[in-house]
């Protein structure tokens, strides 16, 4: 059974760090390109960083760049998503993805995680 579980969120002040992580199951990473998602109340869901299956190339929406980092351990089949120096905009339910194909955009992923709500507030 393919499943991908999100995990790591939670209530953080602003400019203060989160990590993410998305463990899988039920299929092998290493075929896989992966993607953090997020959906903020009233908006649609955005891609906010993916990494490529092959030669590890990321992508980072221009809102994050700089502040997040996306890895991933194929060992340990999981990813996961360091947010620094966190904003109030930047509450939003987080999702892991994945993807056959190189791509981070929303339409393209095959498979997703349930999220995990981050909040950054005062």
């Amino acid at each position: 059974q393919v499943q991908l579980v999100e995990s790591g969120g939670g209530l953080v002040q602003p400019g203060g760090s989160l990590r993410l992580s998305c463990a899988a199951s039920g299929f092998t990473l290493d075929d896989y390109a992966f993607g953090w998602f997020r959906q903020a109340p009233g908006k649609e869901r955005e891609g906010v960083s993916c990494i490529s299956a092959s030669d590890g190339s990321t992508y980072y929406a221009d809102s994050v760049k700089g502040r997040f980092t996306i890895s991933r351990d194929n060992a340990k089949n999981t990813l996961y998503l360091q947010m620094n120096s966190l904003k109030p905009e930047d509450t939003a339910v987080y999702y892991c993805a994945a993807s056959a194909s190189w791509s981070c955009l929303v339409d393209d992923m095959d498979c997703w995680g349930k999220g995990t709500l981050v909040t950054v507030s005062s």
